[in-house]
């Protein structure tokens, strides 16, 4: 498997995910209400899975290994662009859960914020996705060795092995602060 496999099976669940919150967003606009809980629930994937898990083995391993290579301008345009896109997505995340937040404390005007953002990011990522595997993950390959690319899905998979220590640690942080 090329170090690009994991990043697009995640992509794969990801659009799952999207589909779920569409079907959320369908109930919302019949039923005028949205469950709250269901919104940390995907607050917590996108959080978790598609911006820590996945955005970080990203830009903290790719995209890293990336800025060491002589890339073309329209190869750096690009992953500056995802990049900012990323940022885009946690500054959406931030808004819903601060929109989910009022909504709880009865502030039923929040519902069209949530649902507005909920509408963004399903808008959002499907293009993000396609646009890393169709255009920027081939592109990428090419700048690495077959020994580099194998080294890279190596520090991914540890990457990985890491994540469930750094969400429980800090849900336990959290707890305790609390």
């Amino acid at each position: 498997m090329q170090a690009r496999g994991p990043l697009m099976i995640e992509h794969r669940l990801i659009e799952q995910m999207l589909n779920v919150v569409r079907r959320a967003l369908e109930r919302a606009g019949q039923t005028k209400s949205i469950d709250p809980c269901f919104v940390d629930t995907a607050v917590d994937f996108i959080r978790v899975y598609a911006d820590r898990t996945h955005h970080g083995k990203e830009e903290d391993i790719l995209f890293r290994d990336l800025r060491k290579k002589k890339l073309s301008g329209k190869d750096k345009q690009l992953m500056d662009e995802l990049i900012e896109e990323h940022a885009f997505g946690r500054k959406t995340t931030k808004a819903l859960v601060e929109a989910n937040m009022r909504y709880r404390t009865g502030d039923s005007a929040s519902l069209q914020q949530i649902t507005g953002h909920l509408e963004t990011l399903i808008d959002f990522y499907p293009k993000h996705i396609k646009k890393e595997d169709d255009v920027f993950f081939p592109a990428s390959r090419a700048y690495f060795s077959d020994e580099e690319d194998q080294a890279m899905l190596e520090e991914f998979r540890e990457f990985d092995g890491n994540m469930i220590h750094e969400k429980y640690q800090n849900l336990v942080k959290e707890l305790e602060a609390k």
